[in-house]
């Protein structure tokens, strides 16, 4: 499966180890799971996650992100005129239509309902883990 992981699920997991999100996370790493990147999601991501308040190492962040970066699909993105109650947003839905991606992945659902339209799933993920483990089975 490919997805798009909003940055609130990325942080998430490396803040909370074990939990849904770092399960999303998880996949991400082992290569179960393919993310879909686009430039400025990458560079929101880096930004995001060397904030000092989260308190996430240097190593850790380097080593996600540098993960992220050599084994994402890249996706080169159409602009998309929608309005979004978070104009930021706007990056993640290009990323997900324009890498015909299978879901969008996030903690703020209510902030993408446009791209449901656009026929791409916005999922919890929560939602996300029982979607892939309904495709495959017991695994998550």
């Amino acid at each position: 499966m490919r997805i798009v992981l909003d940055t609130n699920v990325l942080v998430s997991a490396l803040l909370h180890p074990g939990r849904t999100s770092a399960e999303v996370l998880d996949l991400i790493l082992e290569g179960r799971v393919t993310i879909v990147l686009e430039e400025r999601i990458f560079a929101e991501y880096s930004g995001v996650l060397g904030r000092p308040k989260f308190k996430i190492s240097p190593e850790r962040r380097a080593r996600v992100l540098n993960y992220l970066r050599r084994h994402g699909e890249h996706v080169l993105v159409a602009p998309i005129v929608e309005a979004l109650p978070d104009p930021d947003d706007l990056p993640f839905l290009e990323a997900a239509v324009s890498g015909s991606a299978d879901a969008l992945v996030t903690g703020n659902k209510r902030h993408y309902l446009p791209a449901r339209r656009r026929g791409i799933a916005v999922l919890s993920p929560s939602e996300f883990l029982e979607l892939r483990k309904g495709r495959s089975g017991t695994d998550r």
